[in-house]
């Protein structure tokens, strides 16, 4: 290619989920309609765990923290599709890479969920000694650490992709700035970026699954088969169980979003984004307050209190 061809200003097309117009009111009311839900649920949820007395515990805290960053994994990619749809147009996304950062940090961030196996692996085999292991500096400092090693490697991917030169008028048939979808479109080789992106997944991804894997079948399970109470195996596995779906949801369809990546399929890769993006993140609602009582309790109270002050 020409060198006028090429550019490195981060400017590129988003094509969207679909390309027909009659299509675009029926998938602008889909998305509206789970983007709104996902961040009024999450919200409510974060409302009922601070203002319940009864929910200032490590788990909740955990839980409230992934209720936030599933709002904000939602509100990165989400918000911009729909205004483009609004508008009717394909919009030229110039902050591209400020997206990217974003969305590393947040989906990232899901891995609250070895953090919460951790907490419920104590609660459940060294529940008198829960308090002191499961300290609210430790819960302050799980959390901390979680969010500055992801702010370091969303920072390193960031630094490594604003040396790649893109074609002017870059198309990417995706409904937002993905990493990969990127890496395509770059007009010389991208194997460092590869490389250090498959680094970090394992890092953040695989070695997070077997530790949330290894903590069940190897510890939570023979306990519970071992606990002499009917009501206690119920409650926990009732908890384990709610843990259990969310992981499935997260790393199943993180784990379609991976191989759709690598076989090169776009239909493939958008659904499993949506699935990764906007479905998993509204379903955690449902989950953890559906098969809960202390939360549905919560949420109850809390909805007494706002329709009395009205």
């Amino acid at each position: 290619m020409e060198a006028g061809n090429h550019t490195e200003v981060s400017e590129f097309l988003l094509l969207g989920l679909s390309d027909d117009p009659e299509m675009q009111p029926l998938l602008f009311g889909l998305f509206l309609s789970m983007y709104l839900v996902t961040v009024l649920g999450n919200l409510l949820l974060i409302l009922a765990v601070s203002s319940d007395s009864h929910l200032h515990t490590p788990m909740y805290f955990f839980l409230s923290n992934l209720s936030f960053v599933d709002i904000c994994v939602t509100s990165t990619t989400i918000s911009k599709m729909l205004l483009s749809i609004q508008a009717q147009s394909k919009n030229i996304y110039i902050g591209c890479l400020v997206q990217v950062y974003f969305f590393i940090i947040f989906a990232g961030m899901e891995n609250f969920l070895l953090i919460m196996a951790y907490d419920w692996y104590v609660a459940i085999c060294h529940p008198l000694h829960y308090t002191v292991i499961m300290h609210p500096f430790l819960c302050s400092l799980l959390a901390l650490l979680s969010w500055f090693i992801i702010f370091w490697v969303s920072l390193l991917h960031i630094v490594l992709m604003r040396q790649l030169t893109f074609c002017i008028s870059t198309e990417i048939p995706h409904f937002f700035c993905e990493v990969t979808q990127i890496f395509r479109v770059a007009c010389f080789d991208t194997l460092t970026n590869n490389i250090v992106l498959y680094v970090a997944t394992a890092l953040l991804g695989v070695f997070p699954l077997t530790g949330i894997l290894f903590s069940y079948s190897h510890q939570i399970v023979s306990f519970l088969m071992r606990m002499s109470s009917a009501g206690g195996k119920c409650k926990a596995f009732s908890t384990c169980g709610s843990h259990l779906s969310v992981v499935s949801l997260y790393y199943g369809t993180a784990g379609v979003h991976l191989s759709s990546a690598v076989t090169h399929s776009s239909l493939r890769n958008s659904v499993a984004s949506v699935m990764y993006t906007v479905v998993t993140p509204m379903l955690n609602i449902f989950i953890y307050s559906l098969r809960n009582k202390d939360v549905k309790g919560a949420l109850g109270r809390l909805v007494s209190r706002a329709a009395s002050c009205l």
